[in-house]
This record gives C-alpha cells, sequence and structure tokens, in this order.
C-alpha cells in the first residue's frame, strides 16, 4: 500500500521537533549538528529570532492578499535587491523551480518581441540542476531526472561543464541564452572558473546572448559574496534566487536587467502566492543581515577556518576521502566511498550533511554557525571517516 505521502524521497530514520542555531533535536532529545541547512536554506540556522520576530510581526498584520493589489513587504525586498545587485527589476516566486521557469520564459519572450521568434535555444551544462518541473529537468537533460517524463520541453542545448570552446561552437542564431550555475551544487560542488564565467559573458556580450545565472543554491552570502557571480566581477542579465533568501520561508526570486525583462509585460507571468507580505518580510530580514560586509567577511573567515580543518580530515583519512572542493561555506569532500554511506555514518555520529553526484559529499552549514561548531563538525566528522576506514 502506498505511504499517504508520496514516496518519492528515500527519507533518513530521522524526525525533529525543534532547531535552534545549528542544531536539531528529536522527540527524545537527541541533537545533530546540521551542515546541511535544509540543503542551503537555513542560511541563519534554525529558529533565528531575527527572523522569528520578522515572521511573528507580519504574521500578525497581513498574510496573503494576491499580486492583484500592491505589497509593502514586496516592494520593499524589491528594492534592497535592486539596489544590492546588477538587478533593475525583481519578480518573486515560493521556489527555485518556479524562477527557472520564469528565466526560460523571460529569456524566449525577450526574442520574440524583438522579431526573432527563432531564438528559443537555451545552452546548458552536465551536472547541472535547475528543479524538478517539466522545464527545469528539460534544462538539465540528466537521465535520472527526466526519464519517464518525456515529451520533454525542446530548445535546450547540453554542453560539456566546464568546456568554452564547445560553449562557442554551439552559439548560432537561434541560441537566445546560456543557462548555468556558477558553482554547481547536485552536480558535486563544482565551481566554474572566475576566467570561464568572464568568458561566457564576454561570449554572450559579442552574439547578443543572454547569460542566465542560477544562484539558488550558490547565492545569499554562501560562498563569501551577496552572490557568487560577484568574485568574478562579472553581471548577469537574469538571475534565479530561493533557498537561503527566506532563511527556511518558501520565497525565490527572478532578478533582471530592465533590457531583459523588457517582453514581460502584464498578464505574461503571475503567481499566486509569490511575493506574499510573510515571505518578503522575513527575505527582507535576510537581506538585512546577509548582505551586510560584515557578516559576509565572517564568513569567508570561518570559510577558511573550515576548509582548513576539513584538509586536514582528507590527509588522516586517504581511504575514505579524497580532497576538498567549493567555495565559502559551500564546501565538498570528495569521497573514496559512496557518499551516502559517509552521509550514513554521519547520522551515527549525529552530523547531517548532504549527498551529491560526483562522490562528493556536501557540506552547507548556517552561514552563521561559530567556530566551537566547526571544531565539533569535523570532529564528528572524523568519527564518521573512522567508521567507515
Amino acid at each position: 500500500m502506498i505511504a499517504s505521502v508520496l514516496p518519492t524521497y528515500n527519507r533518513a530514520p530521522l524526525s525533529f521537533i525543534s532547531g535552534e542555531g545549528a542544531w536539531l533535536t528529536e522527540a527524545d532529545g537527541s541533537r545533530y549538528l546540521d551542515l546541511g541547512a535544509g540543503i542551503a536554506v537555513n542560511v541563519l540556522g534554525h529558529a533565528n529570532p531575527d527572523l522569528v520576530a520578522a515572521l511573528t510581526q507580519q504574521a500578525g498584520k497581513l498574510w496573503h492578499v494576491s499580486n492583484l493589489y500592491q505589497i509593502a513587504e514586496q516592494q520593499r525586498l524589491a528594492d534592497m535587491l535592486v539596489e544590492a545587485t546588477f538587478a533593475d527589476t525583481v519578480f518573486f516566486t515560493n521556489s527555485g523551480t518556479e524562477a527557472a521557469e520564469l528565466a526560460i520564459k523571460m529569456a524566449r519572450k525577450y526574442w520574440y518581441e524583438k522579431g526573432e521568434a527563432n531564438r528559443i535555444e537555451i545552452l546548458t551544462f552536465e551536472g547541472s540542476f535547475h528543479g524538478r518541473s517539466t522545464g527545469a529537468i528539460a534544462a538539465s537533460g540528466a537521465e535520472k531526472m527526466v526519464k519517464g517524463f518525456g515529451p520533454l520541453m525542446p530548445g535546450f542545448v547540453h554542453l560539456p561543464w566546464g568546456d568554452i570552446e564547445a560553449v562557442k561552437a554551439a552559439i548560432g542564431p537561434d541560441t537566445a541564452a546560456i543557462l548555468i550555475e556558477p558553482v554547481q551544487g547536485e552536480g558535486g560542488i563544482r565551481p566554474m572558473p572566475d576566467a570561464d564565467l568572464k568568458a561566457l559573458r564576454a561570449l554572450c556580450d559579442e552574439t547578443g546572448t543572454l547569460l542566465i545565472l542560477d544562484e539558488v543554491q550558490c547565492g545569499m552570502g554562501r560562498t563569501g559574496r551577496l552572490f557568487a557571480h560577484e568574485w568574478a566581477g562579472i553581471t548577469p542579465d537574469i538571475m534565479m534566487v530561493a533557498k537561503g533568501i527566506g532563511g527556511g520561508f518558501p520565497l525565490g526570486a527572478v532578478l533582471a536587467t530592465e533590457n531583459a525583462a523588457s517582453g514581460m509585460v502584464a498578464g505574461t507571468h503571475g503567481s499566486t502566492y509569490g511575493g506574499n507580505p510573510l515571505a518578503c518580510a522575513v527575505g527582507a530580514r535576510v537581506m538585512e543581515i546577509v548582505a551586510e560586509p560584515a557578516f559576509l567577511a565572517e564568513v569567508n573567515r570561518k570559510a577558511a577556518l573550515l576548509r582548513q580543518r576539513l584538509e586536514g580530515l582528507v590527509a588522516a583519512h586517504p581511504e575514505v576521502l579524497e580532497g576538498v572542493r567549493g567555495q565559502g561555506l559551500m564546501l565538498g569532500l570528495k569521497c573514496k566511498v559512496a557518499p551516502a554511506e559517509m552521509v550514513k555514518a554521519g547520522y551515527a555520529e549525529h552530523v547531517l550533511t548532504v549527498p551529491a553526484a560526483d562522490n562528493v559529499l556536501r557540506l552547507l552549514p548556517p552561514l552563521n554557525i561559530t567556530e566551537d561548531e566547526i571544531t565539533e563538525a569535523v570532529a564528528r566528522l572524523d568519527r564518521a571517516a573512522t567508521r567507515l576506514a
């Protein structure tokens, strides 16, 4: 008999009833150090008092009115994002998947309105992950996501990761946009080198192609800058954001330049819940905290400390681990065992991690994790690796 919750996840035998900061607690009082943060979502940890206050205050005033009306909280967050980024305009969604759908629509509508309806192709990359909708899985093209769900949305060209020459060869008269994660998350914590991001931006400038960045997982301070592309000194035309922007409350967004968004006029897109007062009140508080230079400096300092400790961990367990990769507090341990085995060993040591492709274990702790918690996290990972040795 099928479970009442559709069984599309292989769930761990863990159920948490409360959380505080980087810790989660089960009903029996067992505490787990959370290095997954809800898959890069809880950027300020669990039950963060600032976010609880923002949500509680808003909940006592207004929950939902729909986008038929002006929403003050939405306007405030949009203004904050525009001021802090390349963007001129923002559309709010409930998730990264919804952001992907709008980014695809926006790019194609841009060319349609310019009289080049043939320009529908979007170049994407092996190992990418942009969500689970039919459009997003077509963008990824990975067999594990698309098998059995055809016919797929057409118009995507899948290219090898990190092959700029392949991109040059693929851009043609039908190319609308390039869609890429500056740091792949599900694909195994693979950062795109700054030089490659610069080369992609230059190719887009030369050909008029739109550059879409998916910063759903690597954005919102995760790499030590507000958004990962800032390290390369480039800007996109369209950017997808979600996960960390809501700090645990469902929220996503598409940020765009005025030019890239020029085709999206009244009636071309919508969302019943997107940008509701509750989500935007929390998102604004997240922005106030995470966008502060002093906060991001701390992320970088703690990231350097964690990476140094992880390098030592790899050296201590050469039979289990082979390297560290990533940027900021978006780090991966390349494993010589199946990452799921390392995750399971971590459960025994009460530390939570997230598996990824390419035999990588993802470490995505809250951005405000403490030094003592970093020390404790590495100690627990050390014991987990010892179990597998």
